[in-house]
């Protein structure tokens, strides 16, 4: 089995999959207000070739697989998906990242089919300023939340991005809601990416800022969590809580970067942060051999960049978030 090993030494293991650009909610910082240009359906991967894809994935090296949208939920076989993306070997952790507003009535069978922990977006516990952000109904994301932690999915991780003059004076409360849940916590600046990109750097906060709010509340100890990725983590001394913080702006985290993201449309991101792709679904349906398309791949991960450029060129990605794959 052959490794994936970019230009600058870092063994590519991780793959964030994109199952669909649609969601149901529209955070602003993801899916801009009026945004109508999601992938048409005869664009969109089917369900073999989502499947193909993993499997040649998984036998160049990449073990770790997370479900990403737009929202996964939205899709009528997400549970299907997972159950063959699950069953394919080499890959030993699966995951999924939704805001829980479908996962009540699914976290159950998404456990029994192979979905090892999920990261929720949970921005606000205020129900006036969480439909501000997301035009959610963060009733139903509660629901899906306890839903999870009862199908014993774990653990749960709580992604909230905090946002200046927004939810900055919310992180205490939800460090106690974590406390209380027995969910993790990890704080996510913003990223301008895309047509939400001026609104994101408006809303910057910096998490030195967060944590140092939380002191004044908190005692912290140092702390460290399998599968943390880009995280750094703290405990709540005298709690079982961890808290992350992901500072792609402030201290990014580049030169330790082990994942790539594959669009729902087939598209492979070499970085959040940078234009770099490989254009699969165009080998898929010319009747592309597997043999063909893991030399593609291969190409491409040696043409991935050193680091992201968020704040040397701000205004370079164009796409919106959900087209990526968060």
């Amino acid at each position: 089995m052959a490794d994936l090993i970019d230009p600058f030494g870092r063994k590519v293991e991780y793959l964030r999959l994109s199952v669909t650009d649609r969601c149901d909610f529209r955070c602003f910082y993801c899916i801009p207000k009026g945004f109508k240009e999601f992938t048409e359906s005869e664009n969109r991967l089917a369900l073999e070739e989502h499947v193909r894809l993993i499997r040649l994935f998984g036998e160049l090296g990449v073990d770790k697989i997370r479900l990403t949208g737009g929202e996964p939920l939205v899709r009528q076989d997400i549970v299907e998906m997972v159950r063959r993306i699950g069953a394919l070997p080499g890959i030993s952790d699966l995951s999924m990242s939704t805001n829980a507003s479908r996962l009540a009535g699914c976290a159950r069978e998404l456990k029994e089919a192979g979905i090892g922990r999920i990261n929720v977006s949970l921005d606000s516990l205020n129900p006036e300023l969480f439909r501000r952000i997301t035009r959610g109904n963060l009733d139903r994301v509660i629901e899906g939340l306890m839903a999870a932690r009862d199908a014993d999915i774990h653990p749960v991780k709580i992604n909230m991005v905090v946002m200046k003059d927004l939810n900055l004076g919310e992180v205490g409360d939800m460090v106690d809601f974590c406390i209380a849940n027995r969910f993790t916590l990890r704080f996510i600046e913003t990223m301008p990416v895309g047509a939400g990109g001026q609104k994101a750097r408006d809303s910057y906060v910096s998490l030195d800022e967060v944590r140092r709010t939380l002191e004044k509340r908190f005692e912290f100890e140092p702390s460290r969590m399998k599968g943390a990725g880009p995280a750094k983590y703290l405990r709540v001394k005298g709690e079982r809580l961890k808290i992350g913080f992901i500072t792609p702006m402030s201290r990014h985290f580049c030169e330790s970067c082990n994942r790539v993201r594959l669009s729902s449309e087939g598209t492979l991101y070499l970085c959040l942060g940078q234009q770099d792709k490989l254009e699969l679904r165009p080998l898929l349906r010319q009747g592309a051999t597997d043999p063909e398309l893991k030399a593609a791949i291969i190409e491409a991960i040696a043409r991935k960049p050193e680091k992201h450029e968020f704040n040397t060129r701000p205004d370079q990605i164009v796409r919106v978030m959900s087209m990526t794959g968060g």
